[in-house]
């Protein structure tokens, strides 16, 4: 990595390199998402569907969330954290109070919070490059999502299935994080991320 930082349990740095260069941070942003969304006590069962507005226009990526699909809130920040599906983070912004503007204006209002002082937001799912942070302003969002129950199980579940139609079977979701697969880790928070 180009940019790397590892802390023990009690936050002390053990290694460190280039941390605190500024770098685009991809999927990772999906824990400041998930972040925003329970801190604004949302309904977690209310059903959400996914709409054109959720497609990826930046870089045309896929999903197995077709137009029409239904699922809860509490479903999307599952899919989204453990499977890194980008119209579940879409959709999760969009139907924020306020929409899009006002979530992105609220992921960087908790980044400031956080004292993550380099790291700037702007969408949900991570795909616009101008979603960038350090190392060290990582370890602080990680550090705080560690804290949110929800967040620790989406991240550490392995696999997931979901209804989102009624009139067909299921989908089957797995983790992006293959370190979940070795029983000799104890992982208890967990977020991949990639960019070109």
């Amino acid at each position: 990595s180009a940019s790397a930082i590892v802390l023990d349990g009690q936050g002390n740095v053990i290694y460190s390199k280039d941390e605190n260069t500024v770098r685009p941070i991809a999927s990772i942003t999906k824990l400041m998402t998930a972040m925003v969304i329970l801190d604004a006590g949302l309904d977690l069962d209310e059903k959400l569907t996914i709409t054109r507005a959720d497609r990826d226009l930046i870089r045309m990526t896929g999903s197995r969330l077709g137009f029409g699909a239904t699922l809860t809130r509490r479903e999307l920040i599952l899919l989204a954290l453990m499977s890194s599906e980008n119209r579940a983070a879409t959709a999760l912004g969009r139907t924020y109070p306020g929409g899009m503007e006002a979530f992105v204006a609220q992921m960087n209002a908790k980044a400031q919070a956080l004292g993550m002082h380099k790291s700037r937001f702007a969408d949900s799912s991570g795909l616009r490059s101008e979603n960038v942070s350090t190392a060290s302003d990582l370890a602080k969002m990680v550090t705080a999502a560690s804290r949110y129950p929800l967040i620790t199980q989406a991240t550490t579940t392995v696999r997931h299935e979901v209804r989102p139609y009624s009139s067909k079977g299921p989908l089957n979701y797995g983790n992006t994080n293959r370190l979940l697969k070795n029983d000799s880790w104890n992982i208890e928070l967990s977020k991949t991320g990639y960019i070109n």
